[in-house]
């Protein structure tokens, strides 16, 4: 054998090549009973999918998260849509006429497809990052787009901080800080938030598993996205037992917030939250999509493009990381063995 061949086979036995991702598999979910659902800018993000997408969007579960369109585009109105500028909060009012337009231009789709729509909202009341104030003008924008009160539940009266609250795993019940997940006491037992959101969104939910059936999947996201979107290479999705045997699942895509990625936290928000455990019992796939903090573009926390990084079209229906979702979604509602184009 050559040197440089001996070489490079010792090279190779200390240093194996990458291993790709597989590619998301079609699992000919449910097309009709898709739901979203975030933390922070994922929550932002989860309100302008369900927005934007809400002829395929059954319901969404908001986590400090502020009204469609409420950046407008830029990140000098960041401050105010997270409610940090004391007594100027976001104008609903203005922010549902703006999404009246895109939707009279197709940009959106028609905001009459919300109103039967189930919306969870959740803000804690001792969140330092997202005040109850940017939270409130949430509910407001989705009343005033004709989402019915009985199907828009608002929880704005635990002690929590800045976080996902999940019953196992986390920091103390009224923390600001990473992994931005928490454990707290609702009467007293531990508030399990995606088992609420499940609830409120699908109706009756059984009760979450002990030992999951399934198992998490990563995927090449670039399939969907490439780097300019800020999207990362590779995201994860919880697939049941259940969902592997031709039984026709429900899709739910939960958006991770800043400096809340799995480069930054690993499995903490797609693996040690209870996400997973409802969604075993439940019949639903999970999906987790990924955003990295990048230079180009410009995203130092690693957040869901709510105030414009990814260009002007960040919120509608052809926004970069808007149609990068939409196609994992598609993928997973169709057929094995069919041709679903992806997201670029």
């Amino acid at each position: 054998m050559p040197v440089h061949a001996s070489l490079l086979a010792v090279a190779l036995a200390f240093f194996p090549l990458a291993h790709a991702s597989s590619n998301l598999p079609a699992l000919g979910a449910d097309h009709g009973a898709t739901s979203v659902s975030g933390l922070s800018s994922g929550a932002f993000m989860a309100v302008q999918y369900q927005v934007a997408y809400s002829s395929s969007v059954v319901g969404a579960g908001v986590v400090a998260g502020g009204p469609y369109y409420c950046a407008a585009g830029s990140l000098v109105n960041a401050a105010v849509c997270m409610g940090q500028v004391p007594f100027l909060p976001p104008n609903p009012a203005l922010l549902l006429l703006s999404a009246q337009g895109f939707a009279a231009s197709g940009q959106i789709d028609p905001l009459t497809d919300l109103q039967n729509d189930r919306i969870y909202v959740f803000s804690g009341t001792k969140d330092t990052v997202v005040y109850q104030q940017a939270v409130d003008a949430t509910v407001t924008f989705f009343k005033d787009a004709g989402v019915a009160d009985a199907n828009l539940v608002y929880v704005n009266n635990v002690p929590a901080g800045h976080a996902l609250l999940t019953p196992a795993f986390g920091n103390s019940c009224g923390a600001n800080a990473a992994p931005y997940i928490s454990r707290c006491t609702v009467h007293h037992a531990a508030y399990d938030q995606p088992g609420a959101m499940f609830a409120h969104i699908y109706g009756h939910t059984s009760a979450p598993a002990s030992k999951l059936s399934g198992k998490i999947i990563t995927f090449n996201q670039r399939e969907f996205a490439d780097a300019s979107t800020g999207m990362a290479a590779d995201a994860y999705a919880y697939v049941p037992a259940s969902c592997n045997a031709a039984k026709a699942c429900r899709v739910h895509v939960a958006f991770h917030g800043c400096k809340q990625s799995a480069a930054v936290v690993h499995d903490d928000f797609y693996g040690k939250s209870s996400y997973n455990n409802w969604a075993d019992t439940n019949h639903i796939i999970v999906l987790y999509p990924q955003v990295n903090a990048s230079n180009v573009p410009y995203n130092p926390q690693g957040c869901w493009d709510w105030y414009g990084y990814t260009g002007i079209n960040y919120a509608f229906k052809s926004g970069p990381q808007m149609m990068a979702v939409h196609a994992m979604v598609e993928r997973l509602t169709s057929t094995p063995g069919a041709t679903v184009a992806s997201g670029q």
